[in-house]
């Protein structure tokens, strides 16, 4: 019986600190990083048709990637919302 609770206080315990251990993670710099990235390519009001990473500008010219005309972006909100 001893063996037991032994048992079940360890599990009971290892289970309070992984809860506790998950409630404080947070993301790692590349993963914000590659949101940013993510984020500049699809919201900014011209966009490289081919995608490139970190693409995007406010302003007509060409993807320092690759080299492409920058195509207007439809779907782009200025003030961040449809009317």
């Amino acid at each position: 019986m001893k063996t037991v609770k032994t048992i079940l206080g360890v599990l009971v315990f290892a289970l309070m600190l992984t809860i506790v251990s998950c409630k404080d993670a947070k993301k790692d710099d590349a993963t914000i990083k590659t949101e940013q990235a993510e984020k500049k390519e699809y919201a900014s009001a011209y966009v490289c048709p081919m995608h490139c990473e970190g693409s995007g500008s406010d302003k007509e010219g060409e993807c320092p990637k690759c080299g492409m005309a920058y195509v207007k972006n439809e779907d782009h909100n200025k003030d961040g919302h449809k009317h």
